[in-house]
């Protein structure tokens, strides 16, 4: 029997379903996410409190593919970044990043996971790394839920006292019979950024299944606020988003105030022009009621003028949005360069003074080639010339 379905692509009413074909208790069904997003165990085998003819109707009838770590860099307590093997040797990347002052409205980030959401990207933003080789497909709705069950199975693996119930600093373990879906785990992810590899709303439909799964109780846990959905402007797509029931946040990664200086680095901006852009956002703010995060990458001699800084402030404004500064980081094989220090501070300085909320992001990572997707990059580099 061909496997096309990954498990953990389904939903628990999906599953009950199922199960109640196989006619399985529906405790079974509860059993299994337990294992799946609880204990995130990476094998069928591991699941032993269920009886082996359902495992073995299990394997054969569903994949439960996990990411295969291909290099890691960063040390514990700083920004790491990941990447990962998928199941056809394409190559994604996720970050983890430590706590820090909040960059989306939360007294702090703690440890928030940077997901990709495709192979390569197809919207060409010329300083990015991401769409330097193409695209190549979107991630299936496992391989978005994966990056984060597979960055908490490597923290787990690398402090084994997460694995004691027993630890003080440990949630109660349920016993292997609990029927409960709910049950959870110490987590290491409090947070999610959707701004990894791609454009997320290009692969809206298995993102948001993915969000839904790592935001039900009996899944990933993770409340929806605490997840951010970044795009280049994908304006009719944040229509769609304003609709959805979920309370996501919204990051607009703009780069440019005026369609010259943005069109000039964001191809996707000829298609959705601010205009359009700013009207879909005003649809979603009107719809959700919530805070938007404007992105803006200070990128040297492009974006970084004071003259932008009006054009930047009037936006914000009308969108009661908040901005995030972000110096460029260098990426092999692009001119482009980050301001200077004190450039980046006068830039900040002034959207303050406009009474715009303003954070300049002293990024952390810009030591691990921390420029989305420019560690695979170099690796499928390093792959060629083997």
């Amino acid at each position: 029997m061909s496997v096309s379905i990954d498990i953990k692509s389904l939903t628990f009413e999906e599953l009950l379903s199922q199960f109640q074909a196989w006619d399985q208790p529906a405790y079974r069904a509860s059993q299994l996410l337990e294992w799946l997003y609880v204990h995130r165990v990476a094998s069928w085998d591991a699941m032993s409190n269920l009886p082996k003819a359902l495992r073995d109707r299990l394997r054969h009838h569903y994949s439960h593919h996990v990411l295969e770590l291909v290099r890691k860099q960063g040390s514990r307590d700083t920004t790491q970044k990941f990447l990962w093997k998928l199941s056809d040797q394409s190559l994604i990347e996720s970050v983890l990043i430590p706590a820090s002052p909040a960059l989306y409205g939360e007294p702090s980030d703690r440890h928030t996971l940077c997901v990709s959401t495709q192979v390569g990207c197809a919207y060409g933003c010329k300083f990015c790394a991401s769409g330097l080789d193409g695209w190549k497909r979107n991630l299936g709705v496992e391989e978005i839920i994966e990056q984060v069950m597979a960055v908490e199975r490597w923290h787990a693996a690398e402090d084994p006292t997460r694995q004691n119930p027993q630890s003080k600093s440990d949630t109660t373990v349920p016993h292997a019979d609990s029927s409960s879906p709910h049950a959870t785990l110490p987590r290491l992810i409090n947070n999610l950024v959707i701004m990894g590899m791609g454009e997320p709303l290009a692969n809206y439909d298995n993102l948001m299944r993915a969000l839904e799964i790592l935001n039900a109780p009996w899944g990933g846990g993770i409340g929806a606020r605490k997840m951010t959905i970044s795009t280049s402007g994908l304006a009719p797509q944040i229509r769609k988003l304003a609709d959805e029931p979920l309370q996501f946040r919204l990051a607009i990664s703009l780069h440019g105030a005026t369609d010259e200086v943005r069109s000039r680095i964001m191809p996707v901006n000829r298609k959705y022009p601010l205009h359009e852009l700013t009207s879909a956002c005003e649809f979603y703010q009107i719809k959700k009621g919530r805070m938007i995060t404007l992105e803006y990458i200070l990128i040297a001699g492009v974006n970084d003028s004071l003259d932008q800084v009006k054009p930047l402030a009037e936006l914000a404004h009308r969108l009661n949005a908040k901005v995030n500064l972000i110096p460029y980081n260098n990426v092999d094989g692009l001119d482009w360069e980050r301001p200077s220090e004190d450039v980046q501070e006068r830039f900040a300085a002034a959207l303050v003074n406009s009474k715009v909320t303003a954070t300049l992001r002293r990024e952390k990572g810009h030591d691990i080639d921390a420029a989305c997707g420019q560690l695979r990059l170099k690796t499928e580099k390093e792959r060629r010339q083997e």
